[in-house]
């Protein structure tokens, strides 16, 4: 209910925005509006199964936090494409850098590919489910052990991981093998 309550809330802020203007009116019609979308439409707007209420709280946290780094990261990769493409610095170290997958979700590792895609100096190249890793081509693949911590972060931010004793999420759990005895 609260996945709900927050995509009819983002539409509503989203229409008020484009007229620009949060009188009390505008505000009950945005809302009136985006309920009545949802309605119509929440077989291709909500999943099958909602997100936990935890896992809501922790992208409205942790959103903004997301928007900036991207947003750094973005400046950073403008700058050292600049930098190169004016011939400041040498092309020395572009390369392909394999970055594991670990245990994080298909929706977790696409939505990472596309933030590393979004900033100047990087894109994905191949994810190989099978092998457990993504290909990322660097403009700078000097340094491949802080490429690979930089696109953690990523993970951290967009993934929500609940408490070990929460049965809070409906995310994949991963299996254990009980010790050979």
């Amino acid at each position: 209910m609260m996945f709900v309550v927050a995509v009819i809330a983002g539409l509503a802020a989203t229409y008020c925005l484009t007229i620009a203007s949060f009188a009390w009116q505008d505000v009950v019609f945005g809302v009136a509006v985006s309920t009545i979308l949802i309605g119509l439409f929440r077989k291709a707007v909500f999943p099958e199964r909602f997100p936990a209420a935890g896992q809501v709280v922790h992208m409205a946290i942790y959103l903004p936090v997301l928007i900036w780094m991207l947003f750094v990261d973005i400046l950073k990769g403008t700058w050292l494409v600049l930098i190169y493409v004016v011939g400041f610095r040498q092309l020395d170290h572009p390369g392909i850098v394999k970055i594991p997958l670990g245990g994080h979700s298909r929706a977790g590792v696409g939505m990472v590919s596309l933030f590393l895609t979004i900033s100047p100096g990087s894109f994905l190249v191949d994810i190989d489910w099978e092998g457990g890793f993504m290909l990322v081509h660097y403009i700078d693949a000097s340094n491949p052990r802080k490429l690979s911590r930089d696109v953690e972060r990523y993970y951290r931010l967009w993934e929500y991981e609940p408490p070990e004793d929460s049965d809070d999420s409906p995310r994949m759990t991963l299996e254990r093998t009980p010790p050979d005895a």
